[in-house]
């Protein structure tokens, strides 16, 4: 059973029209990056996406993240969790840290190799969400 601490998620019911939007915007994103030639575009959308799958995943167990520091971590915790896939954590904690080094470090090159490997991750992540 999943655990959501109150630091991190706050009990909210949503209704099943927001869930089915917190889906959409992942889905939206996760197209652009497939999409995309840039391997940063590749990347960022395919991360993004991730994380509103995240969303998405907790919304429909009945919580709502609190924004706070840490609280990407704790969407790829709860994603991993959620699909029974430690795997998907440790991946995803990956992609999280070269975010932040490209956000808060002044940059990180991403290959194109890199990319398309990070965006077949995410969309195998997408394909066992789809099963849940």
């Amino acid at each position: 059973m999943t655990v959501f601490e109150s630091d991190y998620f706050q009990k909210l019911k949503f209704d099943g029209g927001q869930v089915k939007r917190f889906s959409t915007a992942a889905r939206k994103d996760l197209k652009i990056a497939s999409g995309a030639n840039q391997p940063e575009v590749i990347f960022k959308f395919s991360y993004d996406a991730l994380i509103k799958l995240g969303i998405a995943l907790v919304a429909a167990q009945g919580y709502k993240i609190r924004s706070r520091a840490g609280h990407h971590v704790k969407i790829i915790e709860k994603l991993s969790e959620i699909l029974q896939d430690g795997n998907i954590e440790i991946y995803a904690n990956q992609m999280r840290k070269i975010r932040n080094a490209d956000f808060y470090d002044g940059g990180f090159l991403i290959t194109t190799k890199q990319a398309k490997d990070f965006l077949k991750f995410v969309e195998n992540v997408f394909k066992q969400a789809a099963r849940y």
